[in-house]
């Protein structure tokens, strides 16, 4: 193990500037995660939960104010405003260290320093990155070690290389002295007065979406927002899948998907539920790499129904963060299989009665080693990755968007998923329930301005000989008495079979003006109850509707000026004109 001279002189200069009253180099082995787990539950950060029923699980209870993503002090510090363009927040580099120095200055007295060594993506890819991570939160250091290939091996992979610096405090939690910043030129991320996940565990959206999707740009790959699955046939063949989706939409569940009993032979493997880097192989093909060691999931929903794969994950060796916790040392949330029993404490620790306030919070999370995934694909560590037969942009529509539709071409598909919009959820902070553009399901994520980034996309479009298909899927179609018109969890294989045929060239569709849509009877309904009517209501292209879409469209584009690639813009007319003339 050789720490480098870069960051033991950075690691000084940190602890001039933060005076924690001491420095912990994470070695990642078993006796630290023994000692840091003893420590926590001494600091208080962590409970210790029932070690018949859940061994080696904990629970985390966060500042009330300190829950979810903050995307309004989120920010992009790149050279000019335009870098970071219309969708991000933008700060001067300079400014933004200005404004961040004084926040640091003394922020870690009294609390040990941790210093996080770590690896995005498998040990000894050429595709992995290494970060380093300084924090005085214990909670971070234990869920990085989850999160991330953590500790003496991180040294190995850097080697004299270069790695993102990860600067990270508490600070005093007050949500006016809260800013998570980013610095693609010079591979920094700097976060300050937030210990919630996705803005304290900086290797997840911080390195592996924002920075990661700028390094990208510069070197000719794709970060993104996206699960990456394996659909093994009856006949042993293994297709793999990737699927970009806004938090909430039921990205982990289709990642662990469990096929229902009349597929017979089917199998889904997980190879990632969250982020996949993206790079073009020698193959003209596409190959896809889980960066992530863990899983950080969205906890309320989860049950033996609905993500029996996640449930067995999570039975041990997991930090539970915000859920309710009931007097046998148990945790409980809404959509649990179980009742939660009297005398059960809410995730602020306050006695809970059903019919009030909900006992988990809505963004409560389990952070848990995707090694104890049941469905985990056997290629989830290789360092080459996997090949990608199709891309998914799912979200969540009440209306106007059917179950399934393929596009025209892979310009047409990243238009697809560069006018995604969804109904919004609990992951980050502000109303739920809204229409929001969520282009990609990166908006809050990509490290630079989003037209350019969509260039990139058709750029990497153009270099590839063997591109995946993409497609549009909404699970969360309803009739007009608000009732879900398909099944989803389980069932959505038939759809992803669907989808397979397709990109094999089989599989009946109709052109229609927004894309290729299944023929009533293209998509196995045997077993379930989905009628006829039903089916055509999935289907449904309502001319009146996308009308209305491809106003809003305008509008979003509008914002990008002249950034906006003459590819989307072509794709934009096309679709108009389809409409008005089908």
């Amino acid at each position: 193990m050789a720490i480098t001279e870069a960051a033991k002189r950075w690691v000084d200069e940190v602890t001039a500037l933060c005076q924690p009253k001491d420095v912990h180099w994470c070695d990642g082995s078993e006796e630290e995660r023994a000692r840091l787990t003893e420590r926590a539950v001494a600091e208080k950060a962590f409970i210790p939960l029932n070690p018949d029923k859940l061994p080696g699980c904990y629970l985390h209870r966060s500042n009330p104010t300190d829950v979810a993503r903050t995307e309004h002090l989120t920010f992009i510090c790149g050279a000019t405003p335009d870098d970071a363009g219309p969708t991000n927040n933008w700060m001067a580099p300079a400014e933004a260290k200005d404004k961040l120095t004084p926040l640091f200055r003394g922020a870690m007295k009294g609390r040990t320093m941790y210093v996080v060594p770590f690896v995005m993506g498998p040990l000894g890819s050429p595709f992995s990155k290494v970060g380093i991570q300084l924090t005085d939160s214990v909670y971070v250091a234990l869920n990085m070690r989850i999160m991330t290939r953590m500790g003496n091996a991180a040294w190995t992979q850097l080697g004299g290389g270069d790695f993102t610096k990860c600067l990270h405090s508490l600070g005093d939690l007050s949500p006016d002295r809260r800013y998570i910043c980013h610095f693609p030129e010079s591979n920094e991320i700097w976060s300050v007065g937030s210990g919630y996940g996705g803005n304290a565990l900086l290797g997840k959206k911080c390195l592996a979406l924002r920075i990661a999707s700028a390094l990208g740009r510069k070197e000719g790959w794709l970060a993104e927002h996206m699960l990456i699955v394996g659909l093994q046939t009856p006949e042993g063949e293994t297709h793999y899948i990737t699927g970009a989706f806004p938090s909430a939409c039921g990205k982990t569940n289709l990642a662990m998907l469990v096929p229902p009993a009349h597929f017979k032979g089917w199998k889904v493997w997980t190879v990632g539920d969250d982020i996949a880097w993206l790079r073009i192989g020698d193959d003209g093909r596409l190959w896809a790499v889980n960066p992530e060691a863990g899983f950080f999931g969205v906890v309320p929903g989860t049950s033996h129904k609905t993500n029996p794969n996640a449930m067995a994950t999570i039975d041990r060796n997991t930090i539970y963060t915000n859920v309710g916790l009931r007097p046998d040392g148990t945790v409980w949330w809404e959509g649990h299989d179980d009742p939660p029993g009297a005398g059960t404490l809410d995730w602020q620790g306050r006695p809970w009665a059903p019919g009030g306030e909900k006992a988990a919070h809505p963004n409560s999370r389990f952070t848990a080693p995707a090694a104890q995934c049941p469905s985990i694909s056997p290629e989830w560590q290789n360092p080459k990755g996997v090949p990608i037969s199709a891309i998914l942009f799912g979200a969540r529509r009440q209306r106007v968007v059917p179950l399934v539709y393929q596009s025209f071409s892979w310009q047409h598909g990243t238009f697809l998923g560069a006018t995604l919009s969804s109904e919004t959820t609990a992951a980050a902070t502000g109303k739920v329930g809204v229409l929001r553009r969520d282009s990609m399901a990166m908006q809050p994520f990509c490290g630079y301005n989003m037209a350019d980034y969509w260039g990139h996309w058709l750029e990497m479009g153009k270099r590839m000989t063997n591109p995946p298909k993409i497609f549009r899927v909404n699970w969360f179609r309803t009739n007009e008495h608000g009732k879900f018109l398909w099944p989803g969890f389980g069932e959505n294989v038939r759809v992803l079979r669907w989808i397979l045929d397709r990109c094999s060239g089989r599989g009946e569709a109709v052109e229609t003006p927004i894309g290729y849509v299944p023929s009533r009877n293209a998509i196995d309904r045997a077993g379930i109850d989905v009628s006829d009517q039903a089916m055509e209501q999935l289907l449904r292209v309502d001319h009146a509707e996308w009308v209305e879409a491809v106003e809003g469209q305008t509008h979003y584009f509008e914002k990008f000026g002249k950034r906006l690639p003459a590819g989307m813009q072509e794709e934009h007319d096309a679709l108009a004109h389809r409409l008005t003339h089908h």
